[in-house]
């Protein structure tokens, strides 16, 4: 227990070093704090409008949904992630780079579960569905750039050994926000509309965010 919450220390203060945070043991810890501080937020997450009732069954999926979106994202986006390295040369590396990019995951939820309380606080104020999710993904938002500073922090490092090493913290960035906004579309509702049956997915969950995307835009030009 002692040893998770140095880890926490470690990430509110901007993160270990990196051939640290590269140790099973560290990434495991990483990983856990991770799932531990998700759930709490993503149960947070889905309290809008009650918990009495079916709603009760929102907050126990919107908790499994939180760490189970960082985690499906990252893991789809890491395997063609270490294939380009591999081309750019700098597979030896990679190691490192893993354990920057768990350690940015897990402070990315920790400050979600910072910011759980001012959720709560709005949804005591405002029964607005859709203000509740524009406030969630702010919150998402804003946990995102906070943790993009321990990325680039832990990047740095690399960058200095290998320049190529900041192109490839672009192309992570990029695949990881693609895959992360087609899984969030799969896995809604995170909030639940009230109005609505509770359900662990949409029944249209599968699919593509991008196309739906698309269609609206065509739609607002064409009209």
């Amino acid at each position: 227990m002692s040893g998770l919450v140095l880890r926490v220390e470690e990430l509110l203060r901007g993160g270990a070093d990196a051939a640290e945070v590269a140790t099973g043991r560290t990434l495991r810890d990483w990983a856990l704090i991770l799932i531990a501080a998700g759930l709490a937020y993503g149960s947070v997450m889905g309290s809008f409008a009650g918990i009495g009732g079916e709603r009760i069954l929102q907050v126990v999926y919107s908790a499994a949904k939180v760490p189970l979106l960082l985690m499906v994202s990252f893991g789809a986006s890491l395997p063609s992630f270490f294939v380009i390295s591999t081309l750019l040369g700098v597979r030896e590396d990679f190691r490192e780079v893993l354990g920057a990019l768990v350690a940015t995951q897990a402070r990315l939820t920790l400050v979600l579960l910072a910011l759980a309380p001012y959720t709560a606080f709005w949804y005591a104020c405002s029964s607005d569905y859709a203000h509740a999710l524009l406030f969630n993904g702010g919150m998402f938002a804003l946990a995102s750039f906070t943790a993009q500073w321990v990325l680039h922090r832990r990047y740095m490092p690399l960058i200095k050994r290998n320049r190529r090493h900041r192109l490839l913290l672009r192309i992570w960035l990029v695949i990881y926000v693609f895959v992360g906004i087609q899984m969030a579309w799969v896995l809604r509702p995170f909030v639940g509309d009230p109005t609505l049956p509770v359900q662990f997915f949409r029944k249209e969950a599968w699919g593509n965010a991008y196309e739906v995307v698309g269609r609206l835009i065509w739609r607002a030009i064409a009209d």
